[in-house]
C-alpha cells in the first residue's frame, strides 16, 4: 500500500535499505550467491515488493518456507530461482513443478510425492535435499541420509528430477564459539561427501543463514541465506548491532495519537489498573494493539518516540490500542508515535522491543498484522 494518507498505525518500509542489506551481504558472502529470504510476508516487510528489491541488489535466489509464498512469488512475475522448503502430506507439488519451483526434500515421503507429481503433469521436478545436521527439525537425519540419496539419485537417472542443491541449517549459528556449530559443519561435509560419492553435483550447496553469513566464513560454500539481515536487523544482537554488521533497518513502526487528555494523580490506566499516574498529568491514547502485532507483553515496558521524547507504554496493551503517559510534554491529538525504527532520531528500534518483552527482532518484526498497511518508500531502485 501507498497513500497520500497516513494511517492510524503503518509500517513504512524503506526499500532502499532492503537493496543496500542485500549488497552488503553479497559483499561479505562473496563468491558465493545470495539467497534473499522472503518467508512470513518478508518477515512482515511485504513479499513481493521486498523479493523485487532483493532482486535489483543483485540476489540471484529467493526462498520461502511455505509452497504458497512460492507461487505467489511467481505470479507476480518473479523469474530467478526459488527454493521452498516446508511441505507436508498433500501440497501442490504439481504446481510448484510447473512454475519451476526448487522443492525442498527431508524425507522419502515428499520425494514419492514429487516424483507422482511428476509423472502425473509430464515435467520433472527440480529439488533440493535437505540433511538435518544437528538441528533436529526438517531435514533427513545421518542413518536416513543414505537412503534419501539412492532414491534421488534413481529418480534422476529416470529423467524425473534433478537435484539442483544440498542443504542444512544451522542451530546456533549466532552463538559462533558454541560447540554445535563445528559439530554441524563437519555433519554436513560428511552428508556431502555421501551425497558426491553417490554420483550428485549439484547447482548449489548451502548451510549458512544471516548469522552464519555474517560470522562464519567457512559456512559460505556456493550459496548464503540471507533472511533476517536482508531487512537490516541484527541475526546476531550478541555478536553486533545492526550497524556494526554494516546493515539498515527497513521497518518504520508509526503510529499518531488519537486522544491527548488530563487526568489526576492517581489515576488508572487501561486494563487491570496495573498503572496509576503519579501526578496530574496528560495520557496520550494511541489505536494500537495486540491484533495489529503489538505484543502484549509490551505493558507498561514497550518504548515508543514521541516529538524527540522517549516514553513507555503506561499499563496494559489491549487488542486495539496503549496509552503513554506524556507527562509536561505537548503533544496532541494527530501527533506521530513512533514504536520502532533504524534508530537514527534515537527512536527505539525493533531490538530494543525484543530487549523489553523478553523475545527475539524476528518476532516483532514478523507478528505486525495484516491489518497494518505497509507504506513503501524509494521504490525505484538507483544502484
Amino acid at each position: 500500500m501507498s497513500t497520500g494518507e497516513q494511517a492510524r498505525l503503518e509500517a513504512r518500509i524503506d526499500l532502499a535499505a532492503v537493496r543496500s542489506n542485500v549488497r552488503r551481504m553479497r559483499e561479505v558472502a562473496g563468491p558465493a550467491q545470495v539467497m534473499a529470504v522472503v518467508k512470513a510476508d518478508a518477515y512482515g516487510h511485504g513479499m513481493v515488493p521486498c523479493a523485487r528489491a532483493a532482486v535489483e541488489a543483485g540476489a540471484t535466489w529467493l526462498g520461502t518456507a511455505l509452497p504458497e509464498e512460492a507461487l505467489a512469488l511467481r505470479a507476480a512475475g518473479l523469474s530467478v530461482p526459488i527454493l521452498t522448503w516446508l511441505h507436508a502430506p498433500g501440497d501442490p507439488f504439481r504446481e510448484l513443478i510447473a512454475a519451476d519451483v526448487d522443492v525442498s526434500i527431508s524425507g522419502l515421503w515428499a520425494l514419492g510425492e514429487v516424483v507422482e507429481a511428476v509423472r502425473a503433469g509430464g515435467r520433472p521436478a527440480r529439488i533440493q535435499l535437505k540433511a538435518d545436521t544437528g538441528l533436529g527439525r526438517n531435514g533427513a537425519q545421518p542413518h536416513d541420509w543414505p537412503l534419501l540419496v539412492e532414491e534421488a539419485v534413481k529418480a534422476q537417472k529416470d529423467g524425473l528430477v534433478t537435484v539442483t542443491g544440498l542443504w542444512s541449517h544451522f542451530a546456533c549459528a549466532d552463538e559462533p564459539t558454541h560447540p554445535s556449530v563445528a559439530a554441524q559443519l563437519t555433519a554436513y561435509r560428511e552428508a556431502l561427501e555421501i551425497a558426491e560419492r553417490a554420483g550428485l553435483r549439484p547447482e548449489v550447496r548451502h548451510i549458512a543463514n544471516s548469522p552464519a553469513a555474517l560470522l562464519l566464513p567457512e559456512s559460505h560454500y556456493d550459496l548464503v541465506r540471507s533472511g533476517l539481515a536482508t531487512y537490516g536487523v541484527s541475526p546476531a544482537p550478541e555478536e553486533g548491532s545492526a550497524a556494526d554488521f554494516g546493515l539498515r533497518p527497513a521497518m518504520t513502526l508509526v503510529g499518531r495519537l488519537a486522544l491527548v487528555k488530563l487526568v489526576e494523580s492517581g489515576h488508572g490506566v487501561s486494563y487491570g489498573h496495573t498503572y496509576h499516574t503519579t501526578r496530574r498529568t496528560r495520557l496520550g491514547l494511541v489505536p494500537a494493539g495486540y491484533a495489529d502485532g503489538i505484543p502484549r507483553a509490551a505493558s507498561s515496558c514497550g518504548p515508543v518516540w514521541i516529538d524527540g521524547v522517549r516514553h513507555t507504554i503506561a499499563g496494559r496493551v489491549a487488542m486495539d490500542q496503549f496509552v503513554v503517559d506524556l507527562g509536561d510534554q505537548e503533544a496532541g491529538v494527530g501527533d506521530e508515535v513512533v514504536l520502532f525504527g533504524p534508530g537514527d532520531r534515537g527512536e527505539p528500534t525493533a531490538q530494543d522491543w525484543a530487549e523489553k518483552t523478553g523475545t527475539i527482532a524476528y518476532e516483532i518484526v514478523t507478528r505486525i498484522g495484516p491489518r497494518v498497511p505497509r507504506v513503501y518508500l524509494n521504490a525505484s531502485a538507483v544502484l
